[in-house]
């Protein structure tokens, strides 16, 4: 009886909690309509992509276990589109993840699709186009989850900012992937360009009359003004920090004032103080920041390139203390961005983030480990970028709905490499560089431990490795460990299982590498890849795919293309 009356209590309880849950839990309706705008995000108009006539995009809001529904018009004349929701793990809801040909098909011209799907964790996250190069377009915009009723952040703060940062080329991404595509190879250049919350300005700097590098601007148009982040002297701000750059990685720095880094990725981490940090495209990170400072000066923010020679003028913001004008120029010189290939000052910042107290380990061991080689490659002569020899070639079909319905010739099916041989010298240029395109899977067995080895090399010119941040779709992981030259087998002993920081985008150094691990279990097909737009366009990708037979119903408008649009229309006919 008192077995019994226990149970109850329980169920009752249980029932309550989840009732609760349900209760506090809303969702969230957008309306999106992307098309082709004019705008002058560096005071020189340009064509790019909009959202409701508007760049960047709207800023999503929700608190976690919330439903976002997106309802995505294409108003775009001649090309597809989708939305990645960058950070966002869609449990059972693989279909919404916003990969073209991985996980749906392109959404046509005049058409219309609906994402919805839970947010299932507090974070600072973003969203951007995943076909084509349309992210460098212009069609992005901030993602941010809140704690959920009841819950709270393990750090305090008394308001909040925000910045979303971004590269820009006057060149139209149309432009750049032709040159991409081209023999002889035409290289997209450096941005002309960096830009804050979706305002820059070109070829002059606010603070010339200070430095004497180059002009100063005169801005005529609200569309590239000055960022000002308003602020009031001693309180304490979480300033949430995103990078969907296309290409540049990024050291942020704010005058006079010191950073708390306290998340990193939607992942709490142990707090550490830094005077600049670098981002790299696809990271986020809030910070704290205490304005203590001189509240009758306003306080510069500066955001310079990093890991490429600069040719792109710095950035910058106003930190404007309340009651001075914000349009009071600080009256000394912005912080100096560390040397572009100072990498040590690099892998200071990034070795500093592990995870917060009581975050959950990594499994102790792996089940399986996959090294991938990371070379830039020639397939009949144009220039490629290959993961194991073979540069990613997307089919027509997408791989969820190919793999769910067992489809055939809808990709390679022959399995990848999963490892390279020992005696490939990453310190130089490939002997052979020769490579192939290709559309294999790697599959994972459901629930098991996947260690992954990133190694670097030197691309095809003597002396030159790049530093290429790669994003990992419907996971997170645990970031084991960094080192230079090529990965050993007696490096695993160096594996941090202590506490590693759990990301979902992580860097790999010039002529360095990266362990990862994480745990298969989100049923889907799920992209792994350098989150440089260019890099991804010329082929420098995974595909991995898991617990594909547990996946339910996928809406018919994710696959009505390829293969399974053919399928789909012979349904309807009988």
């Amino acid at each position: 009886m008192e077995k019994r009356l226990l149970l109850y209590l329980f169920i009752g309880c249980t029932l309550v909690a989840n009732l609760e849950e349900f209760v506090a839990a809303k969702v969230r309706h957008y309306k999106f309509e992307v098309e082709y705008i004019y705008w002058s995000p560096d005071c020189e108009e340009r064509m790019m992509i909009g959202i409701n006539g508007r760049f960047p995009g709207p800023t999503i809001r929700a608190k976690a276990g919330d439903t976002i529904v997106v309802e995505l018009r294409n108003s775009l004349p001649t090309e597809g589109v989708v939305i990645h929701w960058h950070g966002i793990k869609q449990l059972g809801t693989p279909w919404a993840d916003g990969t073209a040909s991985i996980s749906q098909c392109a959404v046509n011209p005049d058409e219309t699709f609906v994402y919805r799907f839970q947010v299932d964790k507090a974070g600072t996250y973003f969203y951007h186009g995943h076909y084509g190069m349309q992210r460098a377009a212009g069609l992005y915009g901030s993602l941010i989850v809140d704690t959920a009723d009841g819950e709270e952040e393990p750090f305090h703060y008394d308001g909040e900012l925000s910045l979303l940062l971004s590269d820009w080329w006057h060149e139209s991404v149309h432009v750049q992937m032709l040159g991409l595509a081209s023999i002889p190879f035409r290289w997209v250049g450096e941005p002309q360009a960096i830009l804050i919350n979706g305002r820059g300005q070109y070829n002059c700097s606010l603070a010339a009359h200070l430095t004497g590098e180059t002009s100063s601007c005169k801005i005529t148009n609200n569309q590239c003004a000055p960022v000002v982040l308003q602020v009031r002297p001693n309180k304490t701000y979480r300033l949430r920090i995103a990078s969907t750059t296309s290409l540049s990685a990024l050291n942020l720095a704010i005058a006079n004032h010191n950073m708390t880094v306290v998340e990193a990725d939607g992942n709490y981490v142990e707090p550490v103080t830094v005077n600049d940090m670098d981002i790299y495209s696809g990271e986020s990170y809030s910070v704290i920041i205490k304005t203590d400072q001189n509240s009758s000066l306003n306080h510069w923010i500066s955001i310079g390139i990093r890991g490429r020679l600069p040719k792109t003028q710095n950035a910058l913001a106003i930190l404007n203390y309340h009651p001075n004008s914000p349009s009071k120029l600080p009256s000394y010189k912005p912080p100096v961005t560390p040397q572009w290939n100072d990498y040590t000052h690099s892998k200071e910042f990034t070795y500093k983030i592990l995870a917060m107290h009581g975050t959950q380990a990594p499994p102790a061991n792996s089940d399986r480990r996959i090294a991938l080689l990371n070379t830039q490659n020639k397939i009949d002569g144009y220039i490629k970028w290959s993961i194991n020899n073979i540069s990613l070639v997307l089919p027509s079909t997408p791989y969820l709905g190919s793999m769910r319905f067992n489809l055939k010739n809808a990709f390679d099916t022959e399995k990848p490499p999963e490892n390279f041989s020992e005696h490939y010298d990453v310190m130089r240029p490939p002997i052979n560089p020769n490579s192939t395109k290709g559309s294999s899977v790697y599959k994972l067995k459901f629930n098991s431990t996947i260690d992954v080895v990133l190694q670097n090399t030197n691309a095809l010119t003597g002396n030159v490795s790049e530093i290429h941040p790669w994003h990992l779709h419907g996971h997170d992981f645990w970031v084991l460990g960094h080192g230079d030259g090529k990965f050993r087998k007696n490096d695993v002993s160096k594996f941090n299982l202590r506490n590693p920081p759990l990301r979902n985008t992580v860097v790999i150094f010039p002529y360095g590498w990266t362990a990862i691990r994480f745990v298969a279990n989100n049923p889907g097909v799920w992209a792994f890849h350098c989150h440089i737009e260019p890099h991804l366009h010329m082929g420098m990708g995974i595909i991995l795919a898991e617990g594909i037979e547990l996946i339910s119903k996928i809406p018919n408008e994710a696959l009505a293309c390829g293969i399974t649009g053919q399928v789909l229309m012979n349904n309807k006919r009988h």
